[in-house]
């Protein structure tokens, strides 16, 4: 195993060492960078450059698209974020508190979905007034007979 510099703690990462060091692609770093949700800038001979930090707020980003939380909402919980260091556990504690209520809601949907589900498949149209998942109030009995797609859920 290499021995670690401490001379190396201090230096700012290149996109490259960013992405090996967070998992993801540098494809993925770019596209974070693109929507706010990190920043960088160019060095002196136009090189991507990331301050360390952005290792732990990829690590965020990461664990929170795996559940299921969208870029959109990690973006408004960074911008309380203070831009200059990495977020903390106290930041994570209040980041956690508002996707708590978005992943209670969409349980909930979820839950509901489910449960109606079932009662749906039978039918075999999904355009009769009682589908409650795709023809909610039989929106779509103007537009003819057979299945009609209202929207994606």
């Amino acid at each position: 195993m290499p021995m670690l510099d401490p001379s190396n703690y201090d230096r700012d990462l290149t996109v490259g060492e960013v992405a090996k060091r967070s998992g993801v692609a540098v494809s993925a770093i770019h596209f974070y960078e693109s929507k706010g949700l990190i920043q960088g800038w160019r060095s002196d001979g136009n090189q991507r450059r990331f301050s360390r930090d952005v290792l732990r707020r990829v690590a965020v980003i990461k664990v929170a698209q795996r559940l299921g939380i969208s870029l959109a909402s990690i973006a408004a919980a960074f911008e309380a974020l203070p831009k200059d260091r990495s977020p903390t556990a106290e930041d994570w504690k209040r980041m956690s508190e508002v996707w708590r209520a978005e992943l209670d809601d969409r349980i909930t949907k979820l839950t509901r979905l489910r449960d109606e589900l079932d009662r749906c498949i039978g039918c075999g149209c999904l355009s009769i007034r009682e589908c409650p998942l795709r023809n909610p109030w039989d929106e779509l009995s103007e537009t003819g007979p057979g299945p009609r797609l209202l929207d994606p859920l």
